[in-house]
Formats: structure tokens, sequence, C-alpha cells
């Protein structure tokens, strides 16, 4: 069995009209895991799997573009032809609080837990979930932000979110056979990676593959690759949605 990540999106900071923001869909065997449900990302998430058969979903942080579509999956769970328990949900803290406040049109708190059996994330949360075990690291987004190691069949595959890169994301990529890493800025700043930044985060995370991801839309994808490639001499791909990468 292949632990595959399958680009469902990679948009910033709202999508394109052919591509929806950030999200992935994680499988191994029979595990699937939603990770990450930015603008547009349900849509092509039913390409894949149904919402009946996913194991789980993880938010990296509560920014819209990496968790609006979480909104209208309520509605598909609960009032729809969605027939399921609530699917276990992984995000930040205040997740379930937030997700109400939009979706509560009256007197009465709209049952957010009746959907999602919410655990909020923190630094070196672990969770099995099917045959995957994915491991949490605070990351620096200058809001709760976290970053996810996916192992699995002997393979791993890291995730960076949204983050300036940082210690935590490096050693949460160590060895990793994939990291999956943002590279929305062009210069470097406080909360986001640049292409050099996300070379350097693999080549001292010693990851032996990088795929860039979340690209700023003054760059292409294959630029942001090359520029990428002037701090890390492995392979290098870049996020399009519909790809499929394989850990190993």
């Amino acid at each position: 069995m292949d632990l595959s990540l399958t680009v469902l999106g990679c948009a910033t900071p709202y999508p394109t009209a052919d591509i929806p923001c950030s999200g992935y869909l994680l499988t191994h065997g029979d595990t699937r895991v939603w990770m990450d449900a930015g603008t547009g990302t349900l849509g092509p998430l039913q390409r894949h799997t149904r919402l009946e058969d996913l194991d789980a979903i993880w938010i990296s942080h509560l920014h819209a573009d990496h968790s609006a579509d979480l909104l209208t999956t309520y509605y598909a769970l609960l009032f729809a032809d969605v027939s399921r328990p609530p699917v276990p949900l992984y995000g930040p803290p205040g997740i379930a609080e937030r997700l109400a406040g939009f979706l509560t049109n009256g007197p009465v708190r709209s049952p957010v837990e009746d959907a999602f059996a919410i655990t909020e994330l923190r630094d070196g949360h672990e969770a099995a979930v099917g045959s995957m075990v994915l491991t949490t690291a605070a990351v620096e987004h200058g809001m709760p932000a976290f970053g996810v190691r996916v192992e699995a069949g002997g393979r791993s595959l890291t995730y960076s979110g949204d983050t300036a890169p940082c210690p935590r994301l490096t050693a949460l990529a160590e060895r990793t056979d994939v990291l999956v890493c943002e590279a929305e800025s062009t210069t470097p700043n406080a909360v986001h990676h640049t292409p050099e930044d996300a070379g350097e985060t693999a080549a001292a995370a010693e990851a032996k593959r990088l795929v860039v991801t979340h690209v700023g839309r003054s760059l292409t994808p294959e630029e942001a690759a090359v520029r990428a490639s002037a701090r890390y001499a492995g392979p290098i791909d870049h996020a399009v949605p519909g790809a499929t990468f394989t850990a190993g």
C-alpha cells in the first residue's frame, strides 16, 4: 500500500477560476484523511472519495483559504444525503466556536459537534487514524498554526501548513520521504516561506523529496520550484490540482 497525497487545490489567498484553495487528500489503503479544507476543495474531494468514507479531517489553521469548506461540509453531513457518524476533525484551538459563530443563525447555537467529532491540536499531538499516525507540531504563522507528519507503512509525508521557516517544522520533517512545503512569499517575512526558504527547510531536514505548494500569485509554481532548487539538491515537484505524490 502506498502513502499518497492528492492535491485538491493550492491557490492563495483565494481561488482562481481553475484552482481551489489549499486542500489535500491523504490515502493509505482504505484510510482517507482530508487535510485542509480551503475554499472550493469539497467539490474535487468527491472525485476521489465520498464524505461517508472519510476517516478524518485535519486543519492546519483557521484562515479561510484553509478551512472555509468546513462550513458547507457541515450542511452536507447534517442536512443532505450523507449518512454517517460525526467526522473526526482535528484543528486549532477554538475551531468549534469559530464554526458555530458562522453557522448559528438564531438564538440556539448550531450543533457543530453533531457533524464533527472535534479534537483541538497542540504541539506534539499524535493521533492514530486508520493505518496512519499523524504527529502535529506548532509552526510560526502569527496565529495558532500547525504542520503535520503522516506516517504509514514505513513511509512518511510532512506538510508545512502555512508558516515561516522554523525549527519545529525542520524537526518534524527530519528525513521525511516527501515534504510538502508552502512557498507563498517572494521575499522573506515572519509568516510564510519563500521558495528559497522551502529549499532550505528541505535541505536542513534532509527530506528525500520536496513539493512546493501554496505559491503566491506573483509566481508560477514552475518558477517557485526553480528558485527552491537553488537551496535544495534533491528532487522537486510543484503542486497542481489533481496531482498525486507518493511517499517513497
